[in-house]
């Protein structure tokens, strides 16, 4: 009797991308190298511009959180790797917060925004206003006004590194804190609050030791069905938007001010965001980062990666 025949699997090689400062994230990721693995996938952690994420076949963004202040190369980057998730296009559309604007016009509830380029006139709306970079993440350069001339002030020096303004009503209910929904390749899977970060006008957010992102403040939570109503919405516009399935974006996260009678969007992020693992208890972590495990399995049978895919004579 012959012997069976060895099946030629292939073994993807799978990165998970944080940067130099925190080269394996921030602990919250801890957990997904051991559900791929379960899954039949190896996965290793790589800073984002280490040239070793070049020979990987499918690269995970995860806390390469550095990526504002390296814009142009970390774009590059994202177009050098074999394949990104989630994918360039993505990367490239929700790095500007000017994507607000597109949300908005599709139909989603989005917090009032205005976007001002270098050169334009800054208009303010009535109150308490937040100024920020359009491209930017953490909080970086955020701050509250009551001052106009001080929002200004704030405007102008963005302006003059060369960066668009985005300006946003204060809106109280942040006190309350954001709520942040968080979608794996599409679904809806689990949610947690976000503390307020942005502290009273006059003073600065207080930065992690890595320096690279606001230190935040995390609950578990349950939000209403109105919420979670909005973040399917977001998703689906951004999908549409971008011309892919909602199920191609393997991460997501929503965070939406207020509850269920006037739910706002406030950001949808798609390139890098925390997910809030820490925030389940063990067994709702383990099943729910297995479903990352599984939707990465199927991003790579998307792409002609899977396990039989590289089969030889």
């Amino acid at each position: 009797m012959g012997k069976l025949a060895r099946p030629d699997v292939f073994h993807p090689l799978i990165v998970l991308a944080g940067c130099p400062a925190l080269p394996e994230g921030d602990g919250d990721d801890d957990g997904l190298v051991e559900a791929l693995r379960t899954r039949g996938l190896q996965a290793r952690w790589l800073a984002w511009d280490d040239e070793k994420t070049l020979d990987a076949d499918i690269v995970v963004l995860r806390a390469a959180w550095d990526y504002i202040d390296r814009l142009d190369e970390f774009l590059a980057w994202t177009g050098r790797v074999r394949n990104l998730l989630n994918a360039p296009k993505v990367v490239a559309w929700n790095t500007d917060k000017r994507y607000l604007a597109d949300l908005a016009k599709a139909g989603v509830p989005t917090l009032p925004s205005r976007f001002f380029a270098p050169g334009e006139r800054v208009r303010l709306p009535a109150g308490e206003v937040v100024v920020k970079p359009a491209i930017g993440a953490g909080s970086v350069g955020a701050q509250r006004f009551i001052s106009p001339d001080a929002a200004r002030a704030h405007a102008a020096e963005l302006h003059a590194d060369g960066r668009n303004v985005l300006v946003q009503p204060y809106d109280p209910r942040v006190e309350d804190g954001e709520t942040a929904l968080v979608f794996i390749a599409g679904r809806q899977s689990h949610a947690f609050t976000k503390g307020p970060i942005l502290p009273p006008p006059g003073k600065a957010p207080v930065f992690d030791v890595s320096g690279t992102y606001a230190e935040e403040s995390l609950t578990p939570a349950e939000p209403d069905f109105e919420l979670w109503d909005v973040g399917h919405a977001a998703l689906a516009a951004a999908a549409e938007h971008l011309g892919m399935a909602v199920d191609d974006l393997l991460y997501a996260r929503v965070d939406v001010l207020g509850g269920p009678s006037d739910p706002q969007l406030l950001e949808l992020e798609l390139v890098e965001p925390s997910l809030g693992w820490r925030q389940l208890d063990a067994t709702t972590r383990t099943r729910q980062q297995r479903e990352f495990a599984v939707g990465v399995e199927s991003a790579l049978d998307r792409l002609g990666l899977g396990p039989l895919s590289h089969r030889r004579p």
